[in-house]
């Protein structure tokens, strides 16, 4: 009887998971992106082993695939944190000071420009061309919440509350 470890069966989800995707779009590969989207929504990035996966699932070359993964940057290639932190450093938030919101950042999470994901999965953060909010510069979003004219101390607050919270689901 063949011993199945841990990491085997976590992979065995992951593809019945992926699966179940391919499935909804009906293995249809005009909706490669979709796809790519919905993957990334459950696993909070691609893997390459899935999209190579994807890749002969949808009878496309694998490097098809990675090409369209790689050109967009909504899509990731490494893990994120559950709370993926993107701060703006545009023209209109560098001249409103960004650069020391995302120091302090960096510094609360123990984090730097190569290491942009806390150990405990719990954080990625990014910086950003543009959010598009300009009139509230400087911005920082967290997953999908916006927030305006943060200060450094502001930044660090938000980040403590969150690991507040996370403390409390303990």
């Amino acid at each position: 009887m063949p011993i199945v470890d841990e990491k085997t069966t976590m992979m065995a989800r992951r593809f019945e998971s992926i699966c179940g995707i391919l499935e909804r779009f009906r293995h249809d590969s005009s909706k490669l992106i979709p796809i790519l989207q919905a993957i990334q929504e459950e696993y909070r990035y691609l893997p390459a082993e899935v999209l190579t996966y994807v890749a002969t699932s949808l009878g496309l070359p694998p490097a098809q695939v990675f090409g369209v993964a790689s050109f967009y940057a909504h899509f990731a290639l490494e893990p994120k944190g559950k709370y993926v932190i993107r701060l703006c450093d545009g023209t209109a938030c560098h001249v409103k000071n960004s650069i020391p919101i995302l120091e302090a950042i960096r510094e609360r999470l123990g984090l730097n420009e190569e290491k942009k994901t806390t150990p405990d999965m719990l954080f990625t953060v990014e910086t950003v061309s543009c959010l598009g909010a300009c009139g509230l510069a400087p911005v920082m979003l967290i997953n999908e919440t916006v927030h305006g004219q943060v200060t450094p101390q502001q930044a660090v607050q938000m980040i403590e509350d969150i690991l507040a919270k996370e403390e409390e689901k303990l």
